[in-house]
């Protein structure tokens, strides 16, 4: 095993072959006739459409397409080329007149408020259409989102199951260029499209590449912060990335709640 861009290089197409698997074995386990989810048009998304259609064949493969009014037309036109490269037939649900008369009642609200209610009413969206079409809602998180906590708690981490969870951005990309997924897709800068010029790394203030080298660093190989600061690290990257694990632990768990005694027994 090899490692670029400070992650392991894997056998992709093991990878892929191992992903299908695990993707039609949660959809026969849970009795349901196919998967819906969203397609933004990135790279987390279109590579999880790629491998749905290899797993479970196009038939059984919802697509739903889900803008707000200022979404980039560009994201529009690349999640529908996903969907033509791979034969799915697009759904397509304007959330604009939810967001915009809910945000009416407080104009105040800034645009992390907005962009957090935009990925909820996305997936509520999803929910109801599993219902509707007897499917599973699939994730398209990744790793890397999951561990930094740059995702929207009902929102986008809101699902059935996540083919990608356990790959690292950076591999999600890899395993995209083996799959075939479109370059001008897997080449542009990822971003949430929650408004008008926002990217995810200069959200997070750190670039996918760092923030997977550091990650697999302190998470896969256990290593202290010292050690990967020794390794060329700079120091207050790696505090920074360590500081986003540890401040989204409540995002990675279900919701706490307290054990109470059974009769007879005390509470200490």
């Amino acid at each position: 095993m090899s490692v670029q861009d400070g992650v392991p290089e894997l056998n992709w197409e093991e990878v892929a072959e191992h992903i299908c698997s695990f993707i039609a074995e949660q959809l026969e386990r849970a009795g349901r006739s196919g998967l819906v989810f969203g397609l933004s048009g990135g790279l987390d998304s279109a590579t999880s459409a790629f491998l749905g259609v290899r797993a479970l064949g196009r038939e059984r493969m919802i697509p739903f397409i889900l803008p707000y009014r200022t979404s980039s037309p560009e994201s529009l036109e690349d999640a529908r080329l996903v969907c033509e490269r791979l034969g799915l037939v697009p759904n397509s649900v304007d959330i604009s007149p939810v967001v915009d008369a809910y945000f009416s009642l407080f104009p105040e609200a800034d645009r992390r408020r907005r962009g957090n209610f935009m990925a909820r009413v996305r997936m509520a969206v999803l929910y109801d259409q599993s219902e509707a079409h007897d499917a599973l809602v699939m994730g398209t998180g990744n790793r890397t989102e999951s561990l930094l906590g740059y995702t929207t708690l009902w929102g986008d981490m809101a699902c059935a199951f996540t083919p990608l969870g356990g790959l690292y951005k950076t591999q999600v990309r890899r395993l995209a260029y083996h799959l075939g997924v479109p370059d001008k897709i897997i080449e542009k800068p990822p971003t949430a499209d929650l408004w008008e010029g926002q990217t995810d790394e200069g959200e997070m203030g750190v670039s996918y590449r760092d923030a997977d080298a550091i990650l697999y660093r302190l998470v896969d190989l256990n290593m202290s912060e010292e050690q990967v600061v020794a390794q060329g690290f700079p120091s207050e990257l790696v505090k920074k990335v360590r500081s986003m694990m540890e401040r989204s632990t409540f995002k990675r768990s279900l919701p706490p709640y307290p054990v109470i005694p059974s009769p007879g027994q005390g509470a200490g």
